[in-house]
């Protein structure tokens, strides 16, 4: 019975085998590929051909695939490094570097691993671009030193089937003191554009309080010259005025001698005035001095009367 059955079973087996035999040559044979991934087949151990994203049927058992690579942008992150610069600093550098796979051939054969080969050469390169300048200028200069590494990595890669489009210095540590020292030198540097913007602005300062003061002092002058007219000009005004109105207080009262009657009231207005002066300084003192003859009073008014007959003379005169 048991062989009857083992009978009976080793179709089955067969079938499964071809089965599994089926499935193993498909998926040997047929394989898809991803958007931006290249392989590189091989057969019979030698170089065949590159397939790109799609379907792809290989041969049975005489086809292999031998590299697998992503054609996109990749990074790839050097490792730290201690460069010494053109005066004897220490320098701890971390860079990293993006690069991109044009020839998925020249990459398989053309080099025999290319990621470590460009983290090499752009440590070499760093390392001399660095020796060649000083500590002040490194922190300066950086993209200079990119560009570079980025041309030596290109000359050397190009073989390769790779492209370097970018690297960057990531990280810059100089030792300990020496950072102490720069940050004194900064302090130093600020500290003394502080002292020079304030002596600036000190000197600003004076420059336009002279400037008000020589201004203020012009204004004032300017002022006083106004005003020294105007007073001068009121002054004259105010003389002319005094002279005009005493020239025609004298014309009227000319003008009123020559009436009728005042001829008597000149003569009576003279005596009064004089009687009226001597009353005054026998008041404001306790002594009066009076004429050595009381009858000078009577030849006063006499030559009052005399000089008014002059006056009136010619006046009458051109009357007839």
């Amino acid at each position: 019975m048991s062989t009857i059955s083992e009978f009976m079973n080793a179709p089955l087996i067969i079938a499964l085998f071809i089965t599994a035999f089926a499935l193993l040559v498909v998926a040997r044979t047929a394989i898809i590929i991803p958007q931006q991934h290249a392989y590189v087949v091989e057969r019979l151990g030698k170089f065949n051909r590159v397939m790109g994203a799609g379907f792809h049927i290989l041969m049975p058992f005489l086809d292999v695939i031998r590299y697998r690579h992503i054609l996109k942008e990749t990074t790839l992150d050097t490792p730290k490094q201690d460069c010494i610069t053109r005066d004897n600093v220490h320098v701890m550098v971390d860079s990293i570097l993006y690069y991109k796979i044009l020839d998925p051939e020249k990459a398989s054969y053309g080099i025999d691993d290319y990621q470590h080969s460009l983290a090499q050469l752009a440590q070499t390169t760093l390392r001399s671009e660095i020796g060649r300048m000083e500590l002040d200028s490194l922190l300066e200069e950086r993209n200079v030193i990119n560009q570079r590494v980025i041309e030596e990595l290109d000359q050397a890669s190009e073989s390769w089937g790779i492209k370097v489009f970018r690297f960057e210095i990531q990280t810059l540590e100089p030792p300990k003191d020496v950072l102490e020292a720069m940050e004194r030198q900064m302090k130093a540097e600020r500290e003394k554009r502080a002292t020079i913007l304030a002596s600036e602005a000190d000197k600003a300062a004076a420059i336009n309080s002279a400037e008000a003061s020589k201004v203020q002092i012009i204004k004032s002058s300017e002022a006083r010259q106004v005003m020294s007219v105007n007073e001068a000009q009121g002054e004259a005004e105010a003389i002319l005025s005094i002279a005009e109105a005493t020239a025609r207080g004298i014309e009227r009262i000319a003008e009123a001698i020559t009436k009728p009657g005042g001829y008597e009231a000149t003569k009576l207005k003279l005596a009064s005035q004089y009687i009226e002066q001597l009353g005054n300084l026998a008041k404001e003192g306790t002594m009066m001095v009076l004429p050595a003859n009381l009858a000078d009073v009577g030849s006063m008014l006499a030559l009052a009367t005399e000089v008014m007959n002059r006056r009136e003379l010619p006046s009458q005169k051109k009357d007839e």
